[in-house]
């Protein structure tokens, strides 16, 4: 054999050890990366459509968190325990946890019972398909408010750009007011503030402008109007209610709305009550009361 075949042979091999350890990297690299696709792109359970993991016989009941997880089962599941005798089917309580949460899972038709406000079953109502079985008596009305000596604040139109001490939106007191302002460029801005309580004295403190509270609200913390004035009252409208949806038939809605209103409910209901200071407990809910309420959702998101 010349020399200069020796040589290329040599070439040859040389290349090729050099070659391999490229060429199981890079098969590496495709397998990892194969793997990765496979892990990211698997949908995880939370994803999973609350319509297909609610079809065996359990009942799904949920409120918003506006209690702890703790206070909120000691409200909740002594209804739903009454519920699944009054029934014959098990009835749960499901706490959601946050209110992204709760708002996502019930917008997907992920709850069989809701208790909440009266725009959230006027939207399930027309939505949902759901039927409002009872409510707690008195009705909601809302006022907006700001301090008697502020001549500069009139009416409710002149509130777009001013500070508005108020819950986070989509509390009902809220939107009332938001409801009042058909540009979204010329809104009031929302001071986000837990309790009734708070807000009033954070516009008397002059963190706000204004404040929206109930007007049982303002008859106790400022009774004669020595400290208010009143710029925009909101319509009468019904309290929280339940709603029952088509995973119920028509006769186990009936059951659940007379077993509530019963004598017998005043146990299960009891600590239910005292939260919220309603002595007898419930009373029949009209679905004329409810009708067009859920517009009052129109922005915020994944309604319409």
């Amino acid at each position: 054999m010349s020399g200069t075949a020796v040589l290329k042979i040599v070439i040859t091999a040389t290349l090729s050890l050099s070659i391999l350890p490229a060429v199981a990297a890079d098969d590496a690299a495709k397998q990892t990366t194969s793997t990765i696709s496979k892990v990211v792109y698997q949908p995880s359970k939370s994803t999973e459509d609350p319509q297909k993991s609610i079809q065996g016989s359990e009942l799904i009941f949920t409120a918003p968190p506006r209690e702890t997880a703790e206070a909120a089962k000691a409200l909740y599941e002594p209804i739903a325990e009454y519920l699944s005798k009054t029934i014959g089917k098990k009835v749960t309580f499901k706490y959601p946890g946050s209110w992204g949460v709760y708002q996502g899972t019930m917008q997907k038709g992920g709850y069989d019972l809701v208790f909440d406000g009266p725009h959230f079953n006027g939207w399930r109502m027309a939505k949902l398909q759901h039927n409002i079985l009872v409510k707690i008596p008195a009705d909601f009305i809302f006022v907006t408010v700001t301090k008697r000596e502020n001549d500069k604040i009139a009416n409710i139109k002149q509130l777009a750009g001013q500070t508005v001490c108020a819950h986070a939106p989509p509390n009902l007191g809220t939107l009332t007011l938001l409801g009042q302002f058909d540009n979204p460029a010329r809104q009031p801005v929302i001071i986000n503030t837990d309790g009734w309580d708070n807000i009033y004295k954070g516009m008397a403190a002059g963190r706000c402008t204004a404040a929206v509270i109930p007007t049982k609200t303002l008859e106790k913390l400022d009774k004669n109007g020595a400290l208010t004035k009143v710029i925009y009252k909101a319509r009468s409208l019904p309290n929280n209610a339940l709603s029952a949806g088509p995973r119920i038939s028509p006769e186990d809605q009936e059951k659940i709305a007379r077993a509530l209103i019963s004598p017998e409910a005043s146990g299960p209901t009891e600590k239910f009550r005292q939260a919220y200071n309603v002595g007898k407990g419930f009373v029949p809910a009209k679905k004329e009361e409810f009708v067009g309420l859920g517009e009052l959702l129109r922005n915020e998101w994944g309604y319409y």
